[in-house]
């Protein structure tokens, strides 16, 4: 029997260790992407992981740790774009690359999420940076040149930084416009064809006759069906207003929800694009044009794309997992051209969340909801901004890196040197 109570004890013990401790955040400014807006002044408990309240003069619990905001802002973790974190660890390695799936067959059963590495050095350098969750994503065409691969590039996920494997949602990825042209013959125009060709395979594989061309193999076949008929997002990485009107199209005789990725051109069919509902995923920086699909590139696409009630969320073109971090300074940068502070936040927050199927889980501060925050230290929209505490299901994320520790090491042999 005193075993037993002992055995009791300590597991009650470890148990409390595991848990998260109450936290309670004072007199911060409350962006919390709902209808609720921007709160002043205003306090957030979290206990068990979780958002438990949130108002003035909440009531600290025994033992919670208290962190005075002192008027800083107070938001969602951040949204880390489409892109390999975890995926690629050195570009010119290739053992340290994932990302691609190099073999030219459609495969879409490929899902480039079973090589998440949470260990990476890239993961807590972007954590530290306020980003909690990222979507992973195969390569498409553009980012290296055609060699091999599929215009149906396979299955990405979303993650949370907290070194946890498993995706809470998928996306499929479809590469499109004149990057993966090489890799549908030669033409765009037969990346629907082959499109269509797949799709009707994974639908009606029993009307497959001996001898017919297939572009799936059987395991495919039965992915790309069940994918259908739960409804999860399309990805299409495409750039020409053209190449997104026939997305548009393809995705309402096909019944999809497709998402647009890249988007240079998105603003020129905005209107197309609200009455669809599609909703693009762009890169702010976005200028000058890298090639012939790109040539209405403007930093003012997302303010147009807005305005023309497109719902817009920012990734990176560059997808090197080191350079997530400054997603932030994108969105600081469309806001200089004119979209609404409130909506440059939401764009990596709330509205990725909510395209990819995580909008109950992240990207908004509600009571009942994972406690994934950050508090800044000023404007997170501004470079000079950093994240003061980064909280991910309620736990606080240590905000050390292989960088900060060699500055500190650096530094301090540095000051040691002048003090001589």
């Amino acid at each position: 029997m005193k075993r037993l109570t002992s055995l009791l004890a300590l597991a009650a013990c470890f148990a409390s260790m595991s848990a998260p401790a109450a936290t309670l955040i004072r007199n911060a400014t409350v962006h919390t992407l709902t209808s609720a807006g921007t709160l002043e002044n205003t306090d957030v408990l979290i206990d068990k992981g979780r958002i438990a309240e949130i108002g003035r003069g909440l009531r600290a619990p025994d033992g919670a740790e208290i962190i005075d905001a002192a008027g800083r802002p107070l938001t969602p973790g951040l949204f880390g774009g489409l892109g390999h974190l975890g995926l690629l660890e050195i570009g010119l390695e290739p053992p340290a690359a994932d990302a691609r799936f190099g073999l030219g067959a459609m495969r879409p059963e490929f899902d480039v999420t079973l090589a998440y590495n949470p260990d990476s050095a890239a993961v807590e350098v972007n954590r530290a940076a306020g980003i909690t969750f990222a979507m992973l994503m195969p390569s498409p065409a553009g980012d290296s040149g055609p060699r091999g691969g599929s215009i149906l590039t396979g299955q990405g996920g979303i993650v949370t930084l907290d070194a946890g494997l498993e995706p809470l949602a998928r996306a499929m990825f479809v590469d499109l416009g004149g990057d993966a042209s090489a890799l549908s013959g030669g033409s765009r125009a037969a990346q629907f064809m082959l499109l269509e060709q797949a799709f009707t395979e994974a639908r009606t594989p029993d009307l497959l006759r001996a001898g017919d061309p297939r572009q799936l193999t059987p395991i495919g076949r039965r992915t790309l069906r069940t994918y259908l008929e739960r409804g999860g997002p399309f990805v299409f990485h495409v750039d020409r207003a053209a190449d997104i009107l026939q997305v548009i199209a393809f995705a309402r005789r096909e019944k999809l929800r497709a998402v647009i990725t890249g988007g240079a051109e998105a603003w020129r069919v905005a209107r197309e694009l609200a009455a669809a509902d599609v909703p693009v995923v762009l890169a702010p920086l976005d200028n000058l044009p890298q090639n012939f699909d790109q040539v209405g590139a403007t930093l003012k696409n997302a303010a147009r794309l807005h305005a023309a009630g497109v719902r817009v969320a920012f990734s990176l073109r560059d997808t090197e997992p080191h350079n997530i971090r400054k997603i932030r300074q994108a969105a600081g940068n469309a806001v200089a051209h004119g979209l609404p502070w409130e909506a440059g936040l939401a764009a990596i927050t709330r509205v990725p969340a909510e395209v990819f199927g995580v909008g109950d889980r992240m990207g908004s501060i509600a009571v009942g909801r994972p406690a994934d925050l950050v508090l800044w230290s000023g404007d997170p929209l501004e470079v000079t901004s950093l994240a003061d505490h980064v909280f991910i299901g309620g736990e606080p994320q240590p905000l050390e890196t292989r960088q900060t520790e060699l500055r500190d090491r650096y530094l301090d042999r540095v000051r040691r040197g002048a003090a001589r």
